[in-house]
């Protein structure tokens, strides 16, 4: 394992932040930590990284104890931050070769390493720009940039793709995927539950503290009571609607979503549409649009937590 943390527990005086925290990262895999903001998620990272004392527990990191003053183990890990860590006052260029610098002391490797990172996040037209002079998403590409340049084995992004256009989001997130098809091991976070489904080989879900389910995504989704839902938008208000949907077979519960539209979700994914659409012939229900999907992560997280994710 690339990280390993058993019964972490951090305090701020009297409030737990982290509370018997079990983490495992295999070498090798995108590890997607989620949870609400509060959740820990930040405090388990920053103890990984030595940033933080914490009361009990052990990490290590590498096989390794990370304390304060292994540089040699920090040399081998990047951080890309969710607020954008550069100098204004640096180009492009002088941005990714000051950080690149920290870890790398040869001048003519250093310089391979920046230039490949600038290929790397396709922002070569811009290495003699100032931060101010880029867009939303050229600045995040250069944070990225900033953190990865000096080729590090395990790399922490922490919602990486905040506040980016959707074409910026889908490059970093192809790229991240780069990453880790060449060897590096990714933690990341995020509040974008689509992005995590689409990045993450593995999720942990953190609440309280706590880690309350981990697993891939399919079998996050699985694992939980609603199997399958269905929307429908009905022509005109019907006598007992809700009352009536909910006495159908299989059905795990019913939500009105506005005047005539209604969320029914089912327990079981057995031909419930076919089900749906027979019992509104035999009763003359008539529906204007019907349509069914499985569950998604925010189904899991808000059935775990009560909470949606971006709370």
């Amino acid at each position: 394992m690339i990280i390993e943390v058993n019964g972490l527990t951090k305090k701020y005086g009297d409030l737990v932040a982290v509370d018997n925290f079990d983490l495992q990262v295999a070498e090798g895999e995108i590890l997607g930590l989620l949870g609400p903001n509060g959740s820990g998620k930040t405090t388990v990272i920053n103890t990984i990284l030595s940033l933080l004392r914490y009361q009990s527990g052990e990490i290590k990191v590498f096989g390794e104890q990370l304390d304060p003053d292994r540089y040699d183990l920090k040399a081998r890990i990047g951080v890309v931050p969710q607020e954008l860590a550069f100098f204004t006052n640096l180009t492009v260029y002088q941005n990714i070769d000051y950080f690149c610098g920290l870890y790398i002391n040869d001048k003519a490797q250093r310089r391979q390493y920046v230039d490949g990172a600038i290929q790397y996040v396709d922002i070569n037209k811009y290495r003699k720009f100032l931060p101010k002079q880029l867009s939303g998403g050229l600045k995040r590409r250069l944070n990225v940039a900033c953190g990865i340049a000096h080729r590090p084995e395990l790399i922490f992004l922490d919602e990486p793709t905040v506040a980016v256009d959707a074409q910026s989001r889908q490059f970093l997130l192809d790229n991240i995927k780069n990453l880790r098809d060449h060897g590096s091991t990714i933690v990341y976070t995020t509040h974008y539950l689509e992005e995590a489904e689409y990045l993450c080989d593995r999720i942990v879900i953190m609440d309280a503290g706590r880690s309350i389910a981990s697993g891939t995504a399919n079998e996050l989704k699985h694992g939980i009571t609603v199997k399958e839902k269905v929307t429908v938008t009905f022509d005109q208000d019907y006598e007992s609607l809700e009352e009536r949907l909910n006495a159908l077979s299989n059905v795990l519960d019913v939500h009105k979503l506005d005047e005539r539209k209604y969320l029914i979700r089912f327990q079981e994914s057995n031909s419930n549409l076919k089900k749906l659409l027979d019992y509104f012939s035999r009763q003359g229900i008539n529906f204007l649009e019907v349509y069914n999907e499985l569950p998604s992560l925010n189904d899991v997280f808000f059935e775990l937590t009560g909470k949606e994710l971006r709370e």
